[in-house]
């Protein structure tokens, strides 16, 4: 075993969280390493560790969804920040939704348990000892310099958007109605919109005004999590058919199904503000309240917080990085989180466990463990690693992991998938210390 060694993980985000508290379970100093609050992002709104900066979902639960079956591989795998979650969840329906503030705290308050220190500096240049480059999609332009400088790479990027979140006391409830898909819960508020009101909302939608950008940096938009405005360019239905679909909801005001809804989803555990589901946006902050207060219901609306686009950096995987999260050209230096190329908040969790599970026993003197390519969990690391001219950022999907055998389709295929991956999962944990841990 390496004597005396603390790993240094730079960025307290979720990777980097999840990372040192992983060193610190097999027995392994840490420290972790912020430059927040004294240096900020575009995106970050506090110093908190682990800030959720986009929404505050981290998506489905059911194992025969893609993500909650790795949220169900991590809970195999001694997850903390997934503990985390679940002290600190709010109602969501089907999907893990938490108090942003609460988490951090949670977060920070394992962190105080297991002695690990939080030093808010900002690293400019990548350690040349044992670490943990963890800070994430809005790492600081010099540590990213210094990053790719001993990697010999460029670096890549694409633009996110996040949603405006709204105070819940400025919601017309006369209008806007408690429901969740299907009747199950009443999770999220809706506010239902005609025919007529979809159109004009989505003509407003073609015709507003936009923060500009390049013509490069257009091209560079994240499928995933794309500008309301710029799903309402890709045909006059693809919103009534994405973020806007009524599906499984009925208005108690009128009995019927509306033509389309805009759900709003709870940010905290009182309930005082709400998100706007699928409504990230690049539009300017004027006509973010000219356009939004246009959907019914949120005609008097306050908005807490404006949507906006910023900047991610990530690394292409499959030149620079081994499935156990190591870099080709150093093996005591790792990455975790969205530099990796995962994207998503489970998905950087998942980075984060790994790389700290790697870094720890890296420190002992153990074998770097990799993991299942039947888990999600595994299909995440092969993607990122294996060769790929065409190589773009990714979350978890049933892509990612090898066919079945036998011929399954929809649900039954998924079903069939998750059990597989549970099953590795659960094969495999004795791996990491040579018992449970």
């Amino acid at each position: 075993m390496l004597e005396d060694v603390t790993v240094q993980i730079i960025g307290a985000g979720l990777a980097g969280c999840e990372a040192a508290l992983q060193c610190a379970k097999h027995g392994v100093s840490a420290r972790l390493h912020e430059m927040r609050p004294d240096v900020q992002t575009e995106a970050h709104r506090t110093g908190d560790v682990a800030e959720l900066v986009c929404s505050n979902s981290l998506k489905s639960t059911e194992p025969g969804n893609a993500h909650g079956l790795l949220k169900a591989e991590l809970g195999i795998y001694g997850c903390v920040l997934l503990e985390c979650t679940e002290r600190t969840r709010i109602p969501g329906g089907k999907a893990l939704v938490v108090d942003r503030q609460r988490f951090s705290a949670e977060v920070q308050s394992a962190l105080d348990d297991a002695g690990i220190e939080v030093v808010r500096e900002e690293i400019k240049e990548i350690p040349d000892k044992l670490a943990i480059v963890a800070s994430g999609p809005l790492t600081s332009p010099e540590l990213a310099d210094s990053l790719t400088g001993l990697l010999g790479v460029k670096r890549l990027f694409f633009y996110d958007a996040i949603a405006p979140i709204v105070a819940a006391d400025s919601i017309d409830m006369n209008v806007a109605f408690a429901a969740s898909r299907y009747g199950v819960g009443q999770d999220y508020l809706n506010c239902p919109l005609t025919r007529e009101q979809y159109d004009r909302l989505v003509n407003e939608l073609l015709e507003a005004e936009l923060h500009p950008m390049k013509d490069f940096e257009e091209r560079c938009l994240f499928e995933p999590c794309l500008p309301v405005e710029e799903l309402a360019r890709r045909g006059k239905e693809t919103l009534a058919f994405g973020p806007m679909k009524p599906v499984g909801l009925v208005d108690p005001k009128t009995g019927k199904r509306p033509f389309a809804v805009v759900q709003l989803r709870k940010e905290n555990a009182e309930g005082t503000m709400f998100n706007l589901v699928g409504f990230q946006t690049r539009l300017k902050r004027s006509e973010q309240k000219r356009l939004f207060r246009m959907i019914p219901g949120l005609d008097k609306a306050e908005f807490l917080r404006f949507g906006s686009m910023h900047r991610n950096t990530y690394l292409h995987g499959p030149e620079v990085l081994l499935p156990t999260l190591q870099t080709k050209v150093r093996p005591d230096l790792f990455v975790a989180g969205q530099l990796t190329g995962v994207e998503g908040y489970v998905e950087s969790i998942a980075a984060g466990l790994v790389a700290g599970i790697n870094a720890a026993r890296f420190c002992k003197s153990e074998d770097l463990v990799q993991f299942p390519e039947q888990t999600m969990l595994g299909g995440l690391l092969k993607y990122i690693t294996t060769p790929n001219q065409e190589f773009q950022p990714m979350n978890a999907n049933f892509g990612l992991v090898p066919v079945l055998k036998q011929k399954a389709r929809g649900k039954e295929k998924r079903r069939l998938l998750a059990e597989r991956a549970l099953e590795a999962a659960g094969q495999d944990r004795s791996h990491l210390n040579g018992d449970e841990i």
